[in-house]
């Protein structure tokens, strides 16, 4: 990575000054960049490095939670030495839409980016309820403004001049469902819902949330090629929460301080093709092979947990909601043209034999800039040999998918 002179901190990530000792950290939904020769001392929100008195007009949290929130922005930042400020003022200029806006993961979700600095317009969409979705949203004193759509013949106009399309629309699972069992209902509305964006923001970063992601990315690929507007780099199937449940767990776990934990998580977002690299987490950590053993299945298995834990009532909506909010700001911070913005996602990929795969990417203002290889090398043997194990069931669910939508052309 190049050196800067600049001090740079951001709310949600790594921090550094001067030049960066990690090549690949955590993406950053805020960065600020002072050129002032004096560091800043600390920092109040989730990675202790600089201090920053968080008081925006555009949240209703005070000081002391806005700090902690991934979405939340810093409008002062206060020298150590000085009581000099500087004042900053994001400029909010991104539209993003939400299909299936109503539902238990689209809910938290349209609040998470509704309290993005970055957006503008929020268009919330759904085939019924999402009317009082945004009447509620819309008082929200930060600056997107909120419209609503419902039905099919009002979907056109909810996706004109988007820069972000979400998809978490779809069933969820319930206790004993695979997620294979939730096919055939979520293919044919991702199906549906992806060719309503080739036809209206073919340009727009697509984000994939409904399962199974292992089918439905390329299913959403298919739908693109056969319309003409396919871009590998701008499709995306959201696993940020299997990174997020990894760095969670091992935190916990191991005592960390949980800003500080990274470990990328490669393959699928399903049952055993979900990948935890601990060998690679960040900072260094012994892991015993019991620890291994049992935080893979943990984070393998954490969506299944969810589920039996809400007996009937639901699946994991709002770690979802939140990792899905956590890379849309990802997004929007490539869009904005920061240059240091990583995530893992599954994606049109060539590290592996298979068409897709999740690793850990670099985003940019066309999308994925590049995918980062060296998570790939120097696995333990318990990496290697899991990594050979998932390939069969995933590969067979990305050809599930790209079948689906062979059988049934898409509309003209």
């Amino acid at each position: 990575m190049a050196t800067t002179s600049a001090t740079t901190f951001s709310i949600g990530s790594t921090v550094s000054f001067g030049s960066r000792g990690n090549p690949f950290p955590q993406s950053k939904p805020f960065v600020v960049r002072f050129t002032s020769p004096n560091s800043l001392a600390s920092f109040t929100g989730l990675k202790a490095a600089t201090y920053v008195n968080c008081e925006s007009e555009s949240s209703f949290f005070g000081k002391e939670s806005s700090a902690a929130l991934r979405a939340s922005f810093v409008q002062k930042a206060q020298k150590a030495n000085q009581k000099s400020q500087y004042g900053l003022q994001p400029v909010a200029s991104y539209k993003v839409a939400i299909l299936g806006a109503a539902g238990g993961i689209g809910q938290p979700l349209a609040l998470l980016i509704k309290m993005s600095p970055l957006v503008s317009a929020l268009n919330l969409y759904d085939i019924a309820n999402v009317k009082g979705v945004a009447a509620d949203l819309s008082h929200c004193n930060t600056p997107s403004q909120v419209q609503d759509f419902t039905g099919a013949s009002e979907l056109g106009n909810c996706l004109k001049g988007v820069n972000v399309v979400v998809i978490p629309a779809g069933v969820p699972r319930k206790p004993g469902m695979t997620r294979d069992d939730l096919f055939n209902i979520n293919a044919n509305i991702v199906k549906t819902l992806v060719e309503a964006v080739a036809d209206n923001c073919p340009d727009a970063f697509i984000h994939i949330i409904s399962n199974p992601v292992n089918s439905t990315v390329p299913i959403a690929a298919e739908v693109l090629k056969q319309k003409g507007v396919y871009d590998p780099k701008k499709l995306f199937g959201v696993t940020t929460l299997d990174v997020v449940r990894a760095n969670t767990f091992v935190a916990q776990k191991k005592n960390l301080k949980l800003i500080d934990v990274d470990v990328p998580v490669v393959g699928g977002h399903a049952g055993i093709t979900i990948l935890p690299l601990l060998s690679k987490t960040k900072p260094s950590v012994n892991f015993t092979n019991e620890e291994v053993e049992q935080f893979t299945v943990r984070i393998q298995n954490a969506g299944t947990e969810v589920v039996e834990a809400k007996a009937g009532a639901g699946s994991a909506t709002l770690s979802m909601a939140y990792a899905a909010a956590r890379f849309v700001e990802s997004s929007l911070r490539a869009l904005d043209g920061d240059g240091d913005v990583y995530e893992c996602s599954f994606v049109q990929s060539d590290l592996t034999d298979l068409p897709f795969f999740a690793s850990r990417i670099k985003l940019g203002r066309k999308g994925i800039e590049a995918l980062i290889p060296s998570d790939l090398s120097g696995l333990s043997e318990y990496e290697e040999k899991a990594l050979e194990a998932l390939k069969p069931e995933l590969k067979a669910s990305i050809e599930k998918g790209i079948a689906f939508v062979q059988k049934q052309p898409v509309t003209a």
